[in-house]
């Protein structure tokens, strides 16, 4: 995997003077494996690379939020194959 950036979104609430629970965007991909599957389905570049969202809650708890995989394949109208392939990268990355 690779991590294309990092944003960090308190510190930028914090830059123009707003609070903000700790929350990081993180994009993250494979190239070798995701240009392929935007050649075959040029709209999933809309959701490549993949991001995910670490928060915390009020409570104090760290949450990782992602897009479902099926909701991609169902979003891009893709068929089973490349979305064999979106679900292998977001078990990978979420191990």
């Amino acid at each position: 995997m690779t991590v294309f950036a990092r944003i960090d979104q308190q510190g930028a609430a914090e830059a123009v003077g707003l609070m903000m629970r700790p929350m990081t965007l993180i994009l993250f991909g494979n190239p070798t494996a995701g240009t392929p599957l935007m050649q075959a389905y040029p709209t999933l570049a809309i959701d490549l690379p993949l991001k995910a969202l670490v928060w915390e809650d009020a409570g104090g708890r760290v949450w990782v939020s992602m897009n479902n995989p099926e909701y991609l394949r169902q979003r891009h109208a893709m068929v089973d194959a490349p979305f064999t392939a979106v679900q292998a990268v977001v078990e990978r990355a979420l191990k």
